[in-house]
């Protein structure tokens, strides 16, 4: 489990096509200090394995096809920049919320709105999780967990926005993003819980 909260943001210094996956190793000095042989590791708000450590600041992870497809990782390139956050240990702060690191979707960055203090981004929203994100409510957007301003809902699709201080600016990748950019998605996993329960609910 993780709580959206980025530690750091290291660099991919390489990427190795395995055919049917891939395997992404990331520099990251801080994520690396403690880490081990399959511990979990948020990269971009995908949970991944440590499958080696060529060094001591450096972690390899192997990365199927499936999560290739359906989260933004297939978009990494050598010299990306990436969101990283270690799992949380037991006796951790939840800063962030509830955060599993399975991505539910993709998005893409729509328009950067700057103001004197901080940024408005807003980000498409795939149909199928536009129930799930409600406005004050929480999201995830490419492991870093936000507060969800609006969320607009209208006949070319839907759409959410959130508002960035300079912190979240400068020590995550979402400072770098240009409109265009696909981010990686994961809703509350609260709402979907809530969600399931009422069904079976409802079917008594």
């Amino acid at each position: 489990m993780f709580t959206g909260l980025v530690e750091e943001t290291g660099t991919v210094v390489a990427l190795e096509d395995l055919g049917d996956a891939a395997r992404i190793t990331v520099r990251a000095p801080l994520v690396t200090s403690d880490a081990g042989h399959g511990d979990s590791i948020s990269v971009n708000g995908c949970c991944l394995t440590v499958a080696a450590q060529p060094d001591e600041q450096t972690f390899s992870a192997d990365v199927m096809a499936e999560s290739l497809t359906r989260t933004s990782l297939g978009d990494l390139e050598v010299g990306a920049r990436v969101n990283l956050e270690r799992a949380m240990s037991a006796g951790g702060r939840m800063g962030g919320h509830v955060v599993q690191g399975h991505v539910d979707g993709t998005g893409v960055l729509l328009e950067r709105t700057p103001a004197e203090h901080w940024e408005v981004l807003r980000f498409s929203l795939p149909d199928e999780l536009a129930r799930y994100v409600v406005e004050k409510g929480s999201i995830t957007v490419d492991g870093t967990s936000l507060t969800v301003v609006d969320v607009v809902d209208a006949a070319d699709g839907s759409s959410f926005s959130v508002s960035l201080i300079p912190t979240t600016l400068a020590e995550t990748v979402l400072g770098d993003r240009a409109v265009g950019d696909r981010v990686n998605l994961e809703v509350d996993i609260l709402a979907k819980y809530v969600e399931r329960l009422l069904e079976k609910g409802g079917a008594r």
